[in-house]
């Protein structure tokens, strides 16, 4: 029987990325047959692998769902957080958020079962774009516009973001586009820069927008293989 490294087979299974499921790994919380396993270490399909004493398979259908997320949705699969974003949509099968979206923001974010799916779109060398209208507490200037778009040092998290392209659109909102996920990093961009993020809405995802999903607000529904391309 084939053998396949454990990150891989946790990646394939859903249940985390394979990065996240080295921390796992060297935590000393994956099992397989009873035999606590360490990163580099390879599986069987028929061996009994589990995570925190819980067993794990692999799905047979591939899902990828695309969910319109309202605010007060916290994107985690964590059961302890009340409203987190599993129990909100209730799908029948075990799926995972792709990326993550504040509690505080809005707008179009990807749930699967799919290992590969989560990795392709949330590593840092594929460069997905991400846009977002962004309401702020005052005035967007052509030097604020000017200096997001040039990139923002981030002093909490000791770096400077990516350039990126940014537009007004009316008084105290705009539009950015993003090719890099950090931690809130609208809010943190706009919070250096003297401003404070009053709404934040993502309208876009790599070649998919929001608005031709016909996905009204707190309602999910399945990718096709023409809208999967787009990615």
């Amino acid at each position: 029987m084939e053998e396949i490294r454990i990150n891989k087979y946790l990646s394939e299974c859903g249940y985390c990325s394979r990065r996240a499921a080295d921390k796992l790994l060297e935590a000393g919380r994956v099992t397989a047959d009873g035999r606590k396993l360490r990163p580099g270490d390879k599986v069987t399909a028929d061996m009994d692998v589990r995570v925190d004493g819980k067993p794990l398979h692999i799905e047979d259908e591939r899902v990828v769902l695309a969910f319109n997320k309202p605010v007060g949705i916290v994107c985690t699969a964590e059961k302890r957080e009340k409203n987190n974003i599993i129990d909100s949509i209730g799908y029948p099968i075990r799926i995972y958020p792709v990326g993550r979206l504040d509690k505080d923001s809005h707008g179009l974010i990807f749930l699967t079962n799919d290992g590969n799916f989560m990795n392709r779109m949330t590593s840092a060398r594929f460069g997905h774009e991400k846009e977002y209208i962004v309401t702020v507490n005052k005035e967007v200037t052509a030097d604020f516009v000017k200096k997001m778009s040039a990139g923002v040092y981030l002093p909490a998290l000791y770096q400077k973001t990516r350039r990126c392209r940014v537009q007004k659109i009316r008084y105290n909102a705009f539009m950015i586009v993003l090719n890099q996920g950090l931690n809130r990093q609208i809010r943190r961009m706009c919070e250096a820069l003297g401003y404070k993020v009053t709404d934040l809405y993502r309208t876009r995802i790599g070649g998919l927008k929001l608005k031709e999903l016909d996905l009204p607000d707190g309602q999910y529904r399945e990718l096709n293989q023409d809208e999967l391309r787009k990615l």
